[in-house]
């Protein structure tokens, strides 16, 4: 079914009329679909990637040697998430355009959503042909993003992502953690062995 707006109400996470091209420092969380683990397993509190988190971790990287004006800082692939931090410079040489809003349908180069798009369609199609399961979701539809605004939040958020592994046996994203805010939760499966 094609997108409807008048039908779908799809509520965006994003800033109304930020210009996420703009340069500036942003942190974003992207979660596997389902929160399947498909990326690899926590071994004594250190992030162990399988075959298919590799691929994340190799178009992460990918994702900023394509553009010269990014720059990655600090990241980490999770068993079923991935928590990264980067920064879009001014680029040198050329006039600033006019500050554009993403649309529906008509993705802005070098912004934020269109980087992770790339992102997330690239490790998508690289999974999908090593498993051979084309079609197949590997990504929800979202993801979260914030703008970090200072060098402490900045910090925060470096931090944040460093001690993730550290904290996966409490992370609710975590499918065997079974209490959560005084839910119980039926353990998920486990898929981190998989290529």
């Amino acid at each position: 079914m094609k997108y409807q707006t008048d039908i779908h109400h799809r509520r965006s996470l994003r800033l109304k009329n930020y210009d996420y091209a703009q340069a500036g420092v942003y942190f974003v969380s992207i979660c596997a679909q389902s929160r399947a683990c498909l990326f690899g397993n926590i071994v004594n509190e250190e992030m162990v990637l399988n075959v298919v988190g590799k691929i994340v971790a190799e178009e992460w990287i990918k994702t900023v040697e394509i553009r010269n004006n990014i720059e990655l800082d600090e990241w980490v692939v999770m068993p079923n998430h991935f928590h990264g931090i980067l920064v879009i410079n001014e680029c040198r040489g050329t006039a600033r355009r006019a500050p554009t809003v993403e649309q529906f349908g008509k993705p802005v180069p070098g912004s934020i959503p269109t980087i992770i798009r790339s992102f997330k369609s690239a490790v998508t199609k690289r999974i999908n042909e090593l498993r051979k399961s084309p079609g197949a979701k590997i990504w929800q539809r979202n993801y979260y993003e914030h703008i970090i605004r200072d060098e402490n939040e900045l910090n925060r958020m470096r931090e944040y992502i460093t001690n993730n592994p550290l904290k996966w046996e409490f992370d609710k994203e975590n499918p065997n953690v079974r209490i959560h805010s005084g839910v119980v939760r039926e353990p998920a499966l486990l898929y981190g062995n998989e290529p």
